[in-house]
């Protein structure tokens, strides 16, 4: 009889492995919705796991679970975070998933040169929150306060990269992480190098922003850092567009177009009525920048403008200058 029993024992066990070892390979979606979100909590274990995502729906039962848990020694690989599902999976899949710890993360992309009400409107169209939340967020100057004492918010110092965030991840969250980046870009040495040409952080930043805006070719960054860099020199007005319309979009006065009149705009941002670096940076810089602020090309030019294809002519004189707004903004417009 015992032998009997242990042989029913025997095929038993080995009926409930082949039907956990064939349930592990059928793939499986029990809820009706085109996905489903499972959190899975720090210090979880297989018991808990198993349960969330039988109850969720993921998979079909929670013995097939434990049991690929034990065939493939996974059980002590899962890791915590939210997971999303939105086909059907088989037990192994699933496992594999959690063990690789591929969690749901939504990904934002900041380009260079964005300011802090344009990073806000890029935030609220991902749909991670409102861009006043953003805004509101991007108001702490205390996060680089050891940085830079004198700033009230963190225009400039919001690095321009992408980040990958949880569903529910805040503003203020996000901010925090941009500021750790820019934290990381600013290394000693570069300060160094700023410190060597008489710039603190605040002026490093100010001056990279400048450059930022007013080009997006690599090869003319540290020429446009030249002309500024030049012109703070001899005390010669810096005369850059894109503070002006800072000033204007910050007074709610910027319509798409700058005008001369717009040139006389009284703010201490308006670098056509103030002389100097304006107070504080116009827009988040990204690395090549801030490396042109504080390595500018040996070039003797103080003026530029546009050739109309993105790229810019460069001089060193007035009548080389007048010369090259001619051919290049009055001729080609002409009829």
């Amino acid at each position: 009889m015992v032998g009997w029993a242990v042989l029913f024992v025997f095929l038993g066990l080995a009926g409930l492995g082949s039907w956990a070892a064939f349930g592990i390979s059928r793939p499986y979606k029990g809820y009706a919705e085109p996905e489903r979100f499972v959190e899975i909590p720090q210090g979880a274990g297989p018991a808990s796991i198993s349960r969330r995502l039988a109850d969720a729906g993921v998979i079909r039962d929670t013995f097939s679970f434990r049991f690929e848990l034990a065939r493939t020694g996974s059980g002590r690989r899962l890791q915590a975070g939210e997971y999303r599902f939105d086909r059907p999976m088989t037990i192994r899949e699933v496992v594999a998933k959690i063990a690789r710890g591929d969690v749901h993360l939504l990904p934002i992309t900041f380009r260079e040169g964005l300011t802090v009400r344009q990073m806000s409107e890029l935030f609220a169209a991902k749909g991670l929150g409102t861009a006043q939340e953003f805004v509101a967020a991007a108001a702490n100057g205390q996060l680089v306060a050891a940085l830079d004492p004198a700033a009230r918010d963190l225009e400039g110092y919001l690095f321009p990269d992408t980040y990958s965030l949880p569903r529910e991840a805040t503003a203020t969250q996000l901010v925090a992480r941009m500021v750790e980046g820019f934290e990381r870009v600013l290394t000693p040495e570069l300060r160094a190098r700023a410190s060597a040409r008489g710039l603190g952080v605040r002026q490093l930043v100010t001056l990279a922003s400048i450059i930022e805006k007013e080009t997006g070719k690599p090869e003319e960054r540290p020429v446009v850092a030249a002309v500024y860099s030049n012109r703070l020199r001899i005390g010669m007005g810096l005369q850059c567009d894109p503070t002006v319309i800072f000033a204007l979009e910050r007074a709610g006065r910027y319509t798409g177009n700058l005008t001369r009149d717009d040139l006389r705009f009284d703010s201490p941002y308006n670098t056509y009525r103030y002389a100097g670096l304006p107070p504080g940076p116009i827009a988040s810089p990204g690395r090549a920048s801030l490396e042109a602020a504080v390595n500018p090309a040996d070039a003797p030019y103080l003026y530029f403008v546009s050739r109309n294809d993105g790229s810019h002519a460069f001089a060193s004189t007035l009548p080389e200058h007048n010369q090259n707004v001619f051919e290049y903004q009055v001729k080609p417009f002409r009829k």
